[in-house]
């Protein structure tokens, strides 16, 4: 056989050999999506904070309606007030720009739905996956509705509500949340001691703190508060110093 036809096969082989072997390898290779999640202050949405140039986009105060400044629009989004885990699914109406401070922009209706404290509207924010739960579009289901929520179409609307009889907690006392403004992990104490000291020489934040939750694993921390506005001051100084996306817990 001639030589260069040897050769040719040879090649053609390698090369349909090496093809082969990374189709498989990127069949194999599984990339997990990293679901957003987030804990804070949400912003209830009025006119005003709009041609004061606060939010950039509008909502309805009558829809379930929210924005978000990472997350796309029709991304699927669980809201939960975990005071009295009233929650509620639906999409992103719109992506917009608003204060850092705030975890989400929420219409009235949400609020309202969640039963949220309006001097503390504390909410935790969780991108849900898709086909996987019920999906909130355009609801006009109030308070008085719930009782008739579950013979709606499985598309329309989830809501979550533990209390079924609001007879069950009346007479209860309404627990009382202190706030914590989460500032960073570190894998050691020596670093979140420093970053520590210079927070404390650069604002005017007194109650900072460093928790260990782990095997060389240190929380840096700043609180407790007692309600937002007690919190926002502390959260804007973090925020002018670079310190974005703080999460806000509760305990």
């Amino acid at each position: 056989m001639n030589i260069k036809r040897i050769i040719f096969i040879f090649i053609y082989i390698l090369i349909l050999h090496s093809c082969a072997e990374y189709k498989i390898d990127k069949k194999s290779q599984k990339i997990e999506k990293q679901y957003f999640s987030s804990s804070g202050f949400a912003l209830i949405y009025e006119d005003d904070l709009f041609f004061k140039k606060i939010v950039n986009k509008k909502i309805n105060n009558k829809n379930v309606s929210i924005m978000h400044n990472k997350l796309k629009k029709n991304t699927s989004v669980k809201i939960i007030n975990p005071i009295n885990s009233k929650t509620i699914v639906t999409k992103v109406s719109k992506k917009a720009n608003y204060p850092g401070i705030f975890n989400v922009v929420i219409s009235k209706k949400i609020a309202s739905i969640l039963n949220l404290d309006l001097n503390n509207p504390y909410v935790e924010l969780i991108e849900v996956k898709k086909n996987k739960t019920f999906i909130a579009k355009k609801s006009n289901i109030f308070e008085e509705e719930k009782n008739v929520s579950g013979k709606a179409p499985v598309d329309e609307i989830k809501m979550d509500d533990i209390t079924n009889n609001k007879n069950k907690n009346e007479g209860k006392k309404i627990e009382i949340y202190n706030f914590i403004i989460l500032i960073n992990d570190f894998f050691y104490q020596d670093s979140a001691t420093n970053l520590k000291n210079q927070l404390l020489k650069k604002t005017k934040i007194d109650s900072i703190s460093i928790k260990k939750i782990g095997n060389n694993r240190y929380r840096l921390l700043a609180g407790p508060f007692k309600n937002f506005n007690a919190l926002k001051a502390s959260y804007i100084s973090l925020n002018n110093l670079g310190f974005n996306d703080l999460n806000i817990y509760k305990e």
